[in-house]
């Protein structure tokens, strides 16, 4: 009897998870509620002549208007950037619901939404690598174009995923935004002045200024010389360090807003890079591997 429950709990949940990821896009099972309800035939035009609106004006942007392809490739976008709207306006997951809110802010509007959603999520960055080439007209509008598509693109008889897409997207860029936010903010406290170049690859910062926090309560590092590395390697090697009394020192002094970005960065060095600073690797394969896969363009190789 324990089994055939479990079974029967097992499959009711295969199919409540079924119903979540193999969905047709918000905006069809709008229309499917529409379908639904009596006189609907003003309500049905109006969102007809919408949708052929906005679909005209996403074909001349981002397709072909003048192709019957290009036609309904802008289609499929409209779907699912109303889709997207829909999916990020916090109301149920029920067709009458998104009926509701579509027909009282209209098609129109809620594509606006979705494509300001869109845009906002283009505005993150897509790697903690940030460089002068990122605010090129030209690439902002390329990289808005590209996740429109990606993201927006949706058939109107088949499962539509385009809101997952979108919010894994969004935390990943989120995470990417603290993370060059972090390394911002280490760049200006470096020791030897604020670091002004241009070029960012924060990973490399925050690596590096967590690394040579292990020393024990000095300062902020965020730019290292080659020279550098190898110095703090051999005074590490002469004095084993408190490690957790370094990075607890480095913590105090970073605003706990980014705590949570340093100590993924400490857990995550623990037992690889700064295990092989103290070993007894030798020191030219540690400075190798730092700078090819912790500190990056970060560091200068040479000594002057």
């Amino acid at each position: 009897m324990r089994n055939r429950n479990q079974q029967h709990v097992t499959e009711h949940s295969a199919m409540q998870l079924a119903h979540i990821t193999a969905r047709p896009p918000h905006l069809v099972q709008a229309l499917e509620a529409l379908a639904k309800r009596a006189d609907n035939q003003a309500a049905a035009q109006t969102l007809l002549d919408e949708l052929s609106g906005i679909t005209v004006l996403v074909a001349k942007k981002f397709t072909n208007e003048r192709t019957a392809d290009g036609l309904l490739d802008a289609f499929h976008l409209t779907v699912g950037c109303i889709s997207l709207g829909i999916s990020q306006a916090n109301i149920p997951e029920d067709g009458d619901a998104q009926l509701s809110f579509l027909l009282h802010h209209g098609a129109e509007y809620v594509f606006q939404m979705g494509f300001r959603h869109i845009k906002e999520l283009s505005g993150l960055p897509y790697t903690a690598f940030v460089s002068d080439f990122d605010n090129d007209p030209y690439i902002q509008q390329r990289d808005i174009k590209v996740l429109f598509t990606e993201i927006c693109r949706a058939d109107p008889i088949a499962t539509w995923q385009g809101d997952e897409v979108y919010k894994r997207e969004l935390l990943e860029r989120q995470k990417n935004q603290r993370i060059v936010s972090c390394a911002k903010w280490l760049r200006q406290r470096h020791y030897a002045g604020p670091v002004r170049d241009p070029d960012l690859d924060a990973h490399a910062v925050i690596a590096i200024a967590v690394i040579f926090a292990i020393a024990g309560d000095g300062p902020i590092v965020a730019r290292a010389r080659q020279k550098d590395l190898e110095t703090l390697i051999l005074g590490m090697r002469k004095t084993p360090p408190d490690i957790d009394a370094g990075w607890d020192a480095l913590l105090k002094k970073v605003p706990s807003t980014y705590h949570s970005v340093l100590r993924e960065f400490m857990d995550e060095y623990r037992n690889t890079i700064v295990k092989k600073i103290l070993s007894k690797t030798g020191i030219k394969t540690i400075i190798t591997e730092l700078q090819n896969s912790y500190a990056g363009s970060e560091t200068d190789v040479d000594y002057d």
